[in-house]
């Protein structure tokens, strides 16, 4: 499981929130082996007023929080994080620099979905990677 939330600038997703979303969940099916129908992305568009952030980043910049299961290696999350730098410049053209990613891990135990605890589900995909 891996909740996205995408935060950026509402005129900069307007026109880019489907390549967004598929560079993200492409890297998700690569280095975290999630399915392709796992997709759970929540775009935060915000006003100029509302997003304050460094004068070295451009109006491209965007801030991505992934709520995941606890239990991939470290190795596992790095390549994430560097697939996701790589499908958003390739994809995009987002330079690197314009780009913050948080990955923000939780036991199973503390997920609720489909009416169990998440540690109480059979999964169609592996956590230990």
């Amino acid at each position: 499981m891996a909740q996205v939330k995408i935060y950026a600038l509402q005129d900069f997703l307007d026109g880019n929130r489907e390549a967004i979303s598929e560079a993200i969940h492409t890297a998700l099916m690569s280095e975290l082996k999630l399915p392709e129908h796992k997709r759970f992305h929540r775009f935060i568009g915000l006003s100029e007023q509302d997003f304050v952030y460094p004068s070295d980043r451009s109006a491209q910049y965007i801030i991505l929080e992934f709520n995941i299961f606890e239990g991939r290696s470290v190795v596992a999350k790095k390549c994430l994080i560097h697939a996701v730098f790589n499908n958003l410049q390739q994809q995009l053209g987002i330079d690197p620099n314009d780009v913050e990613i948080t990955l923000i891990e939780s036991p199973k135990q503390n997920w609720g979905i489909r009416g169990k605890c998440a540690d109480e589900l059979t999964l169609d995909y592996k956590v230990e990677l």
